[in-house]
């Protein structure tokens, strides 16, 4: 590892500091998803068990970590705020995210300003600062992969299964990152001096860690699996290149571009990238061999969810973000860097020679503010602090909003149905029926439902809701547009409670329903 200089250690502190005060000052816009894993965490704190509804044995949280993570604090600390937990834990690990992208980057590259480059723009990225106060995992997730990338670059094996393994307890999909970094430590022990046909004691660490969570979860829900998994995929009603053209604009627009150049730009964006990408991890490749897990790991991400096409949550784009910004600069360097070295030849001495570098550092200043241009400092919504226009919480405002209607209506043991439950569950307390399946496994017998009864990607079937039989009921009414609110038996038996002003995916309010009096 090259030697630091006092510079440099002052852009760290520096760095880390931009990362804290880019996540701490928004304070919390939490987003529905995260009040799923909040809820495992408070029953779990409480003694009810890793449930979302006590006495059900349903694991609908993908984050296993996270959660006890969230419950181990607030046991520690005695506090159940987890907005506020959540926020700090996120903070944390995004500072520690952006001191291991700069390693990263430091490593890989001759030039210690890609690393930087990159790191200060993940620092401030509206996909990872938006996550981050929005109470997800995120943060937590991509450092444990960028420590588990930079420990297998810096050939620290047993280092990269413990990050690995961790990595797999926040979120599953990181197989995706660490499976190239398994194959490539196998194939390592193969060429190596010490010939090995598999890495045990790298294996043992990852099992040790991964084992107790399979065993207990496998006899505690019947499966290590989430059900939301399944449950997701047969809900939810998309286009089959849905995710390929979602991601296609993504890849184009890794710095928000379109908020400053237009939609114009995703034709090109991905084309300009995919060539600096290539650049960049080619150079990099020719310096250290190790890192083609690193280099394929945005390819890969791209391929698996153009693939498998689930419906492509927000947060679900971050993970690859920090490797490719890091691939971007170090191609576009690498581009200024021969051009300087072309232009000095055939014109030795002159001022043109300097163009090059000096357009590296335009595309530097471009990014970033192209970065910082997708922040506002006065939110329409939420608190009144500067924070990233993607961390839209609108809809959890309103959820809210209808969990005290319920909450105040409601009898001890009444139940509430709903599409999305983070919110409604976890400020009402009460035993929530998923129209998903999330963590009501028998809603999932209704799906694939009628296409007649889609306006968007997710409807209601009358038949799931009446099977369920809740007390109350709160939804946005598009999702019951053409199928649930028409139906007769459903109005003969469920009253309209309040109806909250409310436009979010074209609907027409959010409904709060109760059961008729019998």
């Amino acid at each position: 590892m090259k030697r630091r200089r006092p510079l440099e250690t002052v852009f760290l502190v520096a760095l880390v500091l931009l990362a804290l005060a880019a996540r701490l000052i928004p304070g919390p816009r939490t987003v529905d998803d995260a009040y799923i894993t909040f809820r495992y965490a408070h029953n779990l704190v409480e003694g009810r068990g890793l449930v979302y509804n006590p006495g059900e044995r349903v694991l609908g949280t993908t984050t296993p970590l996270y959660a006890a993570l969230l419950a181990a604090l607030a046991w520690l600390s005695g506090w159940r705020d987890f907005p506020l937990l959540a926020l700090g834990v996120n903070a944390l690990a995004g500072a520690a995210s952006v001191l291991l992208l700069y390693a990263l980057g430091r490593r890989l590259s001759t030039r210690p300003v890609i690393g930087a480059a990159a790191a200060t723009a993940w620092a401030v990225a509206p996909f990872s600062v938006s996550f981050a106060v929005g109470g997800m995992e995120t943060d937590l997730t991509i450092a444990l992969l960028l420590g588990a990338f930079l420990a297998h670059v810096c050939r620290r094996d047993r280092v990269t299964a413990v990050c690995a393994a961790l990595a797999f307890l926040a979120r599953p999909d990181t197989l995706i990152a660490t499976a190239p970094l398994a194959l490539d430590l196998w194939l390592d022990g193969l060429r190596g001096q010490k010939r090995r046909l598999f890495p045990w004691p790298e294996a043992a660490i990852a099992l040790a860690l991964l084992a107790p969570w399979l065993i207990f979860a496998t006899l505690y829900y019947g499966s290590p699996l989430p059900a939301s998994l399944a449950a997701k995929s047969a809900a939810y009603r998309l286009p089959p290149t849905a995710d390929l053209v979602r991601l296609i604009q993504h890849y184009s627009t890794p710095f928000l571009e379109h908020e400053v150049l237009g939609r114009t730009w995703q034709l090109v964006g991905a084309a300009v990238y995919l060539a600096l990408c290539l650049i960049g991890g080619g150079r990099i490749l020719r310096r250290e061999r190790r890192a083609w897990p690193v280099l394929i790991y945005p390819y890969a991400y791209f391929a698996v969810f153009a693939v498998a096409n689930p419906l492509l949550f927000r947060w679900y784009l971050s993970p690859p973000l920090p490797v490719y910004m890091l691939l971007i600069f170090e191609g576009a360097w690498t581009l200024a860097h021969d051009l300087s070295g072309l232009l000095a030849r055939l014109r030795p001495g002159h001022p043109a020679a300097a163009v090059p570098r000096a357009l590296f550092a335009l595309l530097l200043c471009a990014t970033l503010a192209s970065t910082l241009n997708a922040w506002t400092l006065h939110p329409d919504h939420g608190p009144d602090r500067p924070a990233p226009e993607m961390a839209w919480f609108e809809l959890e405002l309103l959820y809210a909003q209808a969990a005290d209607v319920v909450r105040a209506q409601a009898a001890e043991g009444d139940t509430l149905c709903a599409g999305d439950i983070g919110v409604l569950g976890y400020r009402s307390g009460m035993t929530i029926l998923d129209t998903v399946g999330l963590v009501t496994p028998a809603s999932s017998a209704y799906y694939p439902a009628d296409p007649a009864i889609y306006v968007i990607n997710y409807a209601i079937p009358a038949d799931l809701v009446l099977a369920l039989d809740p007390d109350y009921i709160v939804i946005l009414e598009v999702y019951g547009r053409l199928g649930l609110l028409p139906d007769a038996r459903f109005q003969a038996r469920y009253q309209l409670l309040e109806r909250l002003e409310a436009d979010i995916y074209g609907s027409d309010g959010m409904l709060i329903l109760a059961r008729r009096q019998r």
